[in-house]
């Protein structure tokens, strides 16, 4: 068993049907303008929200250089923004950096995709994270593995505590 470096989990909705079809839509179509329709959807759950709002900053999970400039944006980070606006948590894209292209993890199992993502980020800026209640979000979570590792990372800065937020869960 794989330790586990945040505190909470909170998945917006399963990751099937319509959800499935948008998000693979989103991430993979060249359609960003979708993040205005998942926003929507997500924007019905306001006890979520209400939870949120006790945070103090939102981070995306961040892409690739070669990823984000294929893609032309990161798919986190436009609903991370709209939930920082939203709700009035610090945004920051700068403290979590990805340094290393991975195989993409959708392709791999498990305990392959731990193995993956390890040493695929880096923390800058850590100091601006102490103390904190930080909410890491990302898209879709499988197996946690990319988000763990971020986690991780985020741990170095020593935050009050680290809740994960996805779009979807598998």
């Amino acid at each position: 068993m794989q330790d586990k470096y945040f505190d909470a989990l909170i998945c917006f909705f399963k990751y099937e049907g319509f959800i499935r079809k948008l998000l693979l839509e989103y991430k993979f179509r060249e359609k960003p303008f979708l993040y205005k329709t998942i926003f929507k959807m997500i924007l019905k759950q306001e006890f979520l929200f209400k939870f949120l709002s006790s945070y103090d900053t939102i981070i995306p999970i961040p892409i690739g250089k070669k990823r984000r400039n294929e893609r032309g944006y990161n798919q986190s980070e436009l609903i991370a923004r709209e939930i920082a606006n939203l709700i009035n948590l610090e945004y920051k894209d700068n403290c979590l950096i990805k340094v290393k292209n991975i195989i993409e993890q959708s392709k791999l199992n498990r305990e392959q995709r731990i193995l993956n993502i390890q040493g695929a980020y880096i923390l800058q800026n850590g100091r601006k994270l102490k103390g904190k209640k930080i909410v890491l979000l990302d898209d879709i979570y499988t197996t946690g593995s990319t988000v763990n590792e971020c986690s991780r990372i985020l741990v170095e800065a020593k935050p009050k505590s680290i809740c994960v937020l996805t779009i979807a869960k598998d």
